[in-house]
């Protein structure tokens, strides 16, 4: 059964749908209000506060903690400084992904690191014959998102912490509401913002702080419903949904390499040895059999379809996560993963893995859609990601 997290005594009243999902055995908001339109909205115009504590989270320590991470991941964090931010994926001995998330430089030899499933024992079965700590620490820090762009102005005012200059995918430490937290310039929605991880006893006291220094900002608490449509608009994929780990795969179809789900570029071929190594040099020199791109879906066709049928065009109220079919001709030739209406695009959008033959950006498609419990078939445009990509995301110093 489902718990709450450090912040469930300060969102439970806010929850006036009593709309929850389980997420890694905590109870998590899908949506406070009855529709995630002000949440999201908040996302793209103003800020919104998201708490992400079931993040599973580990500590990294001990005289071969760099040498264990370099031992897992497929970047080189030889190249990240202390206070440095990097986003990464792990994979097993064939080179495909079992998971992918962050991982914080805290000093020299120690490592925060954060993953959507549970990877212990994978960490502490690579771990042989190195002297290194591993220690669980979900339970022990609290975790919160604060996205859009006003997060740093707000953030300025409610933090005692270098926030201006604070760069992309970097940290820094300071207190909130009097609480010595971590911030770091991060967050999964593809706009500016940030993440705060906080001592869990001392979690409501921060979220406090924030709401109150917020007022100002049009600040709101958002759920997982409006998460999904940034996340998708930013292109950033989730697991599950965009690709399977290769630990709960069924079949070898549901496993994919870091070639194939956009994350290549996290991929460093040229550092020492690491877990997958010899499969991905492998898969590099013949080239991934599918690609990660985005599909922008015409929506003449989607109007002409529920016209035909008497009815108005019709798009669901919430981002689905539902792979249906894509289409070249009468050829299948691949999946759209994820797909949503972008309130800030005002267009339909989809994450797809499609063949590489039919992946270049400006290939016309074709993805299933269904209408009155029919399938039908809408054109749809391959094009690169992200959909959406603002310069305040990137931007230092903020303003």
């Amino acid at each position: 059964m489902p718990i709450g997290t450090a912040f469930h005594e300060r969102t439970f009243p806010l929850c006036h749908s009593l709309n929850y999902r389980e997420w890694s055995g905590y109870y998590t908001v899908s949506v406070y209000e009855v529709h995630h339109e002000h949440e999201y909205n908040a996302i793209r115009n103003a800020a919104a506060l998201f708490d992400v504590t079931p993040l599973f989270k580990y500590f990294i320590s001990g005289k071969d903690a760099t040498k264990f991470v370099n031992r897992v991941i497929t970047r080189d964090i030889n190249k990240v400084k202390v206070g440095q931010v990097i986003y990464c994926c792990w994979c097993d001995e064939d080179g495909k992904v079992i998971d992918d998330g962050t991982i914080s430089r805290l000093t020299q030899d120690t490592y925060r690191w954060t993953a959507a499933d549970p990877s212990i024992r994978w960490f502490q079965q690579n771990a042989l014959g190195l002297d290194v700590n591993i220690e669980d620490i979900t339970d022990q820090i609290a975790a919160l998102a604060l996205q859009g762009p006003t997060s740093g102005r707000l953030l300025q005012r409610a933090a005692t912490a270098d926030i201006t200059n604070l760069k992309y995918f970097r940290f820094t430490r300071g207190k909130i509401g009097g609480v010595d937290v971590d911030i770091s310039r991060t967050g999964y929605t593809g706009d500016l913002g940030y993440e705060v991880w906080i001592p869990w006893a001392e979690a409501g006291t921060v979220w406090d702080a924030l709401m109150e220094a917020g007022q100002q900002f049009d600040i709101h608490p958002a759920g997982m419903l409006a998460l999904d449509v940034a996340r998708i608009e930013a292109g950033l994929i989730l697991i599950e949904a965009d690709y399977f780990s290769s630990k709960k795969a069924l079949i070898e179809s549901q496993k994919y390499s870091p070639y194939e789900i956009g994350l290549g570029r996290l991929v460093d071929l040229k550092k020492e040895h690491f877990i997958g190594r010899a499969a991905l040099e492998e898969e590099i020199r013949r080239g991934p059999k599918r690609l990660l791109m985005g599909i922008d879906v015409n929506w003449d066709d989607v109007e002409r379809q529920f016209e035909t049928v008497g009815l108005a065009p019709q798009v669901p109220s919430t981002a689905s996560r539902t792979a249906v079919p894509v289409y070249r001709g009468g050829l299948q030739v691949g999946k759209a993963t994820s797909s949503t209406w972008s309130p800030t695009l005002k267009k339909m959008i989809a994450l797809a893995s499609i063949n590489r033959e039919h992946a270049a950006a400006g290939t016309e498609l074709q993805m299933e859609l269904t209408v009155e419990a029919v399938r039908q078939k809408v054109r749809a445009t391959v094009r690169e990601l992200p959909f959406f990509n603002p310069p305040r995301k990137t931007a230092t110093p903020i303003t």
